[in-house]
């Protein structure tokens, strides 16, 4: 039983491991995105830096944005 109860706890610490490893990759890979969208100044768009992402609820507007 108790050997058991280790396999399963060390199961359990081994997929927490790999779940937060996955997580601050995900969470990196976005900031690294985001910083180049960044550095690119703010005429470039996330629409042209990354075509293949698709942006939820994203209104597309081309020209000047006056406030309302």
């Amino acid at each position: 039983m108790k050997a058991t109860l280790n396999f399963l706890a060390g199961l359990g610490l081994l997929a927490a491991g790999v779940g937060i490893y996955t997580f601050r990759r995900m969470r990196k890979n976005s900031r690294q995105m985001l910083n180049q969208v960044a550095d690119e100044g703010y005429e470039t768009a996330m629409d042209i830096l990354y075509p293949q992402k698709q942006m939820a609820d994203c209104k597309l507007h081309y020209g000047p944005v006056l406030p309302a």
